[in-house]
């Protein structure tokens, strides 16, 4: 099979094909490399598998691609806008997409990301905007796709601005190829989330205050039923509220719950929510999503991230497919990413931590797999750092798992060190290909990414042991990895830096003022300078007053383990890079970081991005970024 999207990259970019030459497997790498974005994003195979959509960027623009599975099939390519982000799409049928897109817009002075929905043909040939006239601000949530073939859709969306009965979403059924739509169910008054089931039936609501904290479930059997309410909670008291997510025949539904410790998937009885048999849990680990079957009426597996992210299949047929391709694949790993309606073709991604990989198209009716892209066309098959996952213990005695890199090209001991914490901080790292370890390593830094305590993916006990520690205690988790790794004679205790972005960039600050005896230097990439500043940002967004409870339980005394107000304690030098589109972390919060360093004498480096975001959603940025960072690095802890 022909690399279809490799095709359209060299038809739209203008480029001749190039024959390259396999680099040797100890040749260093350039940086660009790194820097690239993945070949594609989220390919989605159409129910009958003959057609392939994704997101390619090319030349720092955003391109929607539909590609046929034939090799002579003509790959086609639509831009959706100069300034609106792709955000996701999903096949209605095998003629139609529905695709959400997203841009910043000023409304009554005030800047907001406003989300709108497309229908599009799989021709790519025009687009037709549905009900665009009323909407406000949030308007492109599908909840369900029709299973005949027709171009149909249920939705929710804001209706509207001028008043909070439109500012309450209300679900609408669509026709893609029309962009008409007509109400199936109103806006409720703080009913923020609707559910439906297989048969396009809107089934539940979740209404949420933001100022009581109260929340409620209502539930009906029908469309056209009223709706009553089954379940409410106090989050101001932490309950917790059971949420069907799957719909069965039986009238039972299947859900998420964390009354083990870990959230695990089981039967739910309607409308009363009680817990029946325990489907799936995953032993010292919460599930991460559940995957549905075809028609919507029951799972055919749950996502799962332990040591590495995969699927575990109930699926029979599917489970059978993955154990197949277990096998074939050896040391690699494989994961099927997209299957059309009759699970008969599959859509594998194929690779290891220390390997980019590629995306391979399998009809099953076959015997192989039939390689359809790499994921980084320089790289291609080659093997880098090697990565594992490692174990140590905080000093009051708190298990931590963390993702341990270690450079390709040297020996494993005594080496310089990078303690990488992820952001969030409610997320984690896995086993998994990530461009800015790679790099690091390969400029010969062993990495080591903790995940601290108060990260997702441990249970309900782990998490809270996060709640007051910012800055304090998880601090003292990505700290103490440091003497676990000098124990194994793997790191030098004397040659270490903390980078981090988002909560990780925070904590990079937070080492350079608090334990700059353990570091050289630090490096924050759109970190959080001001707790206080953070919190009133977020108090402009949806649950605001909630986030606000949150943030507040998780740092109590703001000023205290705020960076900015730390400054003149800082003691080592710090490079602050931030992107000025970043909507998540304001460009303000390193800004504002900056200007205390500046007022207390303190070294360090700032970079300001025009065009960045949060996301390091354009290769000219991460590679600006990767570059200042090793400059950066070779100056303060040369490898």
């Amino acid at each position: 099979m022909k690399s279809g999207i490799y095709a359209l990259a060299l038809l739209l970019t203008g480029a001749s094909p190039v024959v390259e030459t396999p680099a040797a497997d100890n040749a260093p790498v350039p940086v660009e490399v790194f820097a690239q974005l993945p070949a594609m994003e989220g390919p989605k195979l159409s129910p009958d598998g003959t057609r392939l959509a994704a997101k390619m960027a090319i030349r720092g623009k955003q391109y929607l691609v539909v590609t046929p599975l034939a090799d002579n099939g003509a790959a086609k390519a639509m831009r959706i806008g100069d300034k609106m982000d792709v955000n996701w799409w999903r096949w209605v049928g095998d003629k139609w997409l529905a695709v959400g897109i997203g841009t910043q817009d000023v409304i009554y002075g005030e800047e907001v990301y406003i989300t709108r929905l497309l229908g599009v043909p799989a021709d790519l040939s025009s687009t037709k905007q549905i009900d665009w006239p009323r909407s406000g601000i949030r308007a492109d949530e599908v909840l369900w796709t029709a299973k005949d073939g027709s171009p149909r859709i249920l939705f929710a969306k804001q209706t509207g601005i001028e008043s909070m009965d439109q500012v309450y979403p209300s679900v609408f059924e669509a026709d893609l190829s029309t962009g008409r739509a007509k109400l199936v169910a109103d806006g409720q008054r703080n009913v923020w989330n609707w559910y439906a089931d297989g048969q396009g039936q809107v089934r539940i609501g979740y209404r949420y205050n933001d100022e009581s904290r109260k929340a409620m479930l209502l539930y009906r059997d029908r469309n056209g039923e009223p709706f009553r309410t089954i379940a409410r909670a106090d989050r101001k008291r932490d309950e917790g509220m059971v949420v069907p997510l799957t719909f069965r025949p039986d009238g039972s539904a299947l859900a998420f719950d964390d009354s083990d410790g870990h959230d695990a998937l089981y039967e739910v009885s309607l409308p009363d929510l009680k817990l029946g048999k325990k489907v799936y849990a995953a032993q010292g680990y919460d599930l991460d999503g559940l995957i549905d079957n075809a028609a919507e009426t029951d799972a055919d597996g749950v996502n799962v991230t332990d040591t590495f992210g995969h699927t575990v299949w109930f699926n029979p047929t599917l489970k059978q497919i993955q154990d197949g391709v277990d096998k074939a694949v050896g040391e690699r790993r494989a994961r099927i990413v997209s299957w059309n309606g009759d699970r008969s073709k599959l859509l594998v991604e194929v690779g290891r931590p220390s390997q980019a990989g590629a995306l391979y198209y399998w009809d099953t009716s076959y015997g192989n797999m039939q390689r359809y892209a790499w994921n980084n066309d320089t790289l291609k098959g080659r093997v880098l750092s090697p990565v594992s996952t490692v174990h140590y213990t905080a000093r009051d005695g708190t298990p931590i798992e963390a993702v341990l890199t270690l450079p390709r090209l040297r020996a494993h001991k005594n080496l310089p060190l990078i303690v990488l914490p992820h952001g969030g901080p409610f997320a984690r790292d896995a086993e998994g290909w990530d461009w800015w370890t790679q790099y690091l390593a390969e400029l010969g830094y062993a990495v080591i990414q903790p995940n601290y305590r108060g990260s997702s993916g441990y249970g309900t006990d782990f998490a809270k042991k996060g709640e007051g520690e910012w800055g304090l205690k998880m601090q003292d988790d990505l700290d103490d990895a440091i003497p676990f790794l000098a124990r194994q004679g793997i790191a030098d205790p004397k040659r270490v830096c903390m980078i981090g972005a988002s909560y990780g960039g925070y904590a990079a600050m937070r080492a350079a003022q608090r334990n700059g005896d353990l570091y050289r230097c630090a490096v924050s990439y759109a970190g959080v300078s001001d707790l206080a500043a953070m919190q009133r940002y977020d108090g402009q967004f949806l649950f605001g007053k909630t986030r606000g409870d949150w943030l507040k339980k998780q740092a109590p005394d703001y000023r205290a383990v705020s960076p900015r107000f730390g400054a003149a304690g800082f003691s080592i030098p710090i490079l602050l890079v931030h992107g000025r589109e970043d909507k998540r972390v304001p460009v303000k919060q390193s800004r504002m970081m900056a200007d205390a360093l500046k007022a207390a004498g303190k070294p360090y480096d700032y970079i300001e991005q025009p065009l960045a975001d949060h996301h390091f959603t354009r290769g000219e940025d991460r590679l600006e970024f990767l570059k200042a960072m090793a400059a950066f690095l070779a100056k303060h802890n040369p490898a």
